[in-house]
């Protein structure tokens, strides 16, 4: 959620869009001090929300599937300016996507670092400096955020020596949001309580997959207000169907946050139906609390000219695939 800025951090925002403007180094993370890690999308083959409960979340069944398209962050340690932990975070919008508009400590990677130190008990006088590719859009129910929050405390705990198996690290990652221990294992998983907590892995899939994304955007928070006034449920034999898979194919593709994300933003409505009269798609079903709609195609091809012509109806759109990524250090090169 993106918070109100503080006194002090107009500035660090403002450097931040300045070195955008003139393209960020990257070459200055390529060194063997830096970190470099994928954040993949990920969609809901299946969200079942539940009623409301006393602390106010929502129970919730949620089977999440990552995909090949993902975000990049690039992280290294330097100097301390005298004030603890500080974090440095620029970004990049890849993919047509607009320019992230949130303040440097309510972004949610910066967020991640900081807990991540407090729960280490870290107090050292330390800069570390981030650079954050992004692929994914905001507000899709993508996962990109949560994503990249899974990235930022692998990649502060490798920069600390601290082992990827910590389970502080899993600890942060629920106290960040429901989605981001999904990152973590990535893959397909199953996930109970209020979405957050590991239930089963299913065997993942390698099916083709359009993403289409309206403009615009539908806030988690405003969803879930409309839902607890029009709450709509899903069978209970689909839900045993779901918990009782285990492969991610076998999954019923189902959402019960539809009906309230379409009367929030019509122009899903738009995409639905259109993806449903294609040939060419198999299964269409919003992700999450959208705005993003995925489309499973037979081929890959199918699947590149589906999204070709999203893009000619003003929609993004991004061919891509499922797959058995999860928050990564990967090579850095």
């Amino acid at each position: 959620m993106t918070q109100p800025s503080k006194n002090g951090e107009n500035a660090v925002d403002m450097l931040a869009v300045a070195r955008i403007a003139q393209g960020v180094d990257i070459a200055g993370f390529a060194g063997p001090d830096a970190v470099k890690l994928v954040a993949p999308a990920k969609v809901n083959l299946f969200l079942d929300i539940g009623a409301k409960r006393a602390d106010g979340y929502h129970e919730a069944v949620s089977i999440m599937h990552a995909l090949m398209l993902h975000d990049v962050l690039r992280m290294k340690l330097a100097p301390g300016r005298g004030e603890g932990l500080s974090v440095d975070l620029s970004c990049v919008a890849r993919e047509g996507l607009a320019m992230l508009d949130v303040p440097v400590e309510s972004n949610i990677v910066a967020k991640a670092v900081r807990l991540l130190a407090e729960k280490l008990g870290r107090t050292a006088d330390e800069t570390v400096v981030a650079c954050l590719e992004k692929h994914i859009p905001a507000e899709a129910g993508l996962g990109g955020g949560s994503s990249d929050a899974a990235a930022a405390l692998l990649g502060a705990a490798h920069l600390w020596g601290v082992p990827a198996d910590d389970p502080r690290i899993e600890e942060a990652a629920r106290s960040l949001g429901a989605d981001v221990a999904f990152f973590l294992h990535g893959g397909c998983a199953c996930f109970t309580g209020v979405g957050d907590a590991f239930d089963h892995a299913l065997a993942p899939m390698n099916g083709n997959v359009v993403l289409v994304k309206p403009e615009g955007g539908v806030s988690t928070a405003a969803a879930y207000r409309a839902f607890d006034e029009h709450p709509t449920a899903i069978s209970e034999a689909d839900r045993e169907a779901a918990l009782e898979a285990q492969r991610a194919a076998d999954v019923p593709l189902r959402n019960n946050l539809v009906p309230v994300s379409e009367h929030l933003l019509p122009a899903l409505v738009d995409i639905r139906l259109w993806a449903s009269e294609r040939a060419d798609v198999q299964r269409v079903l919003m992700s999450g609390s959208g705005s993003a709609v995925f489309m499973q195609c037979a081929t890959f091809a199918d699947a590149g000219r589906v999204a070709a012509e999203a893009r000619m109806r003003g929609w993004w759109a991004r061919a891509t695939m499922f797959g058995s990524a999860r928050a990564a250090v990967v090579p850095n090169r």
